[in-house]
Formats: structure tokens, sequence, C-alpha cells
């Protein structure tokens, strides 16, 4: 069954998987339009792009898992799940700056420091900067062994952008129980691959 799905995955190009990660974003200009993001446009817009990216951000660091645990190959398509998730983060760092604080700079700076997630997550997404500009070809052929060390940053990003999406919860929901669990899991289990592998 996996060599068969494997074998149909090498057919998709990963050009496609740029087109189908922005349908979610259609999909949120569309609730904006229809009238069907919430009692709060502006908040109901900066959530849902908060969240895609962390949906793509933790897909992201579950494809090495999958390889190794069910042989799913789906390692061709990490570099663009991987900026799908900085482009929808980016989004949602946008929409905070311009729709919730109207570009007003001070008072971004007083609500970052009020609100200690909002400094989590801005953070997460510093750490993701030198990730989405060194996913080229060109990079990692001239950084080397120093470019595999860079992208595990991503590891730290996870971890923030998670605590990120607890903290504004005034009370955890058992989704977002569910969320930290699986990146709790998957960052055991990448770990635990490291070990394997410094031993052997």
């Amino acid at each position: 069954m996996i060599a068969q799905l494997n074998a149909l995955l090498r057919r998709l190009p990963p050009g496609a998987v740029y087109l189908l990660g922005l349908l979610p974003l259609g999909w949120i200009v569309w609730l904006t339009l229809s009238g069907g993001i919430g009692v709060d446009p502006v908040k109901g817009i900066e959530h849902r792009l908060g969240k895609v990216g962390l949906w793509f951000l933790v897909g992201g660091l579950a494809i090495t898992p999958a390889l190794r645990l069910t042989r799913l190959n789906l390692i061709r398509y990490r570099r663009a799940v991987g900026l799908l998730a900085f482009f929808y983060i980016a989004l949602h760092l946008v929409a905070w700056v311009w729709l919730d604080m109207g570009l007003l700079w001070r008072q971004a700076a007083t609500d970052l420091l009020k609100r200690p997630y909002l400094f989590l997550g801005i953070s997460a997404f510093a750490l993701l900067i030198p990730l989405a500009l060194t996913s080229n070809d060109a990079s990692v052929r001239r950084l080397r062994g120093t470019w595999r060390r860079l992208h595990r940053l991503v590891y730290p990003a996870v971890l923030l952008g998670g605590a990120h999406y607890l903290w504004q919860m005034k009370v955890i929901s058992i989704e977002g129980w569910i969320w930290a669990a699986v990146v709790v899991g998957l960052l055991a289990v990448r770990f635990s691959f490291f070990r394997g592998s410094s031993r052997g």
C-alpha cells in the first residue's frame, strides 16, 4: 500500500503542493467576503492564518518521521511545506500589524509587552526567516554542512509557535492539548533519531 502511494506521489510535482497550499488562503478570503469569518473578522482572519501556518509547520516536521516509521516518502515536498508555513505565518503577522494594530507601531510595541505570547510568536517567526531565505539549492550548495545545522532552528520555532498558540487561549481547548501532544511527540521522535545516528 505504501509503495503504491509513493509511486503516485512521484507523479505529483512539488509545484503542485504550492498550488494546493493556497487553498486555505482562498477559503479564508471566501469566508471574509461572504461574512462567514466570525463576529470579529480581524481576529478571525488573524487566527485562521496562524493556525494554517502551524499546520504546515508541524506537517513539515512530520515528514522525516513518516518516512522512517512508515516508509511514506514526502521528502521532495518538504521545502514547499516549509515555505508555505513561512508564508502563512508571515501573513498572520501582517494581519496583526496591519488589520489589528492599524500600523500603529507604538501600540503594537505596547501590546507586545503586555502579552508575552505575542513575543513568543514573533520569536518563532524570526527563527524561520533564515530558513526561508536559505530554502533553495544554491544555499544548500554554498552552506554545505552548515545548512543542515541552520535548519534545525525549525525545532525551537515549532516549540515557540506551539506555545504562542496555546498561551493566546484563555482556556486551553482539547484541540490545543492535541496540538501540544503532536508537537512534543514529533520532537521526541526526531531527537531519538539524532541519538540513534550519533551512536551509530
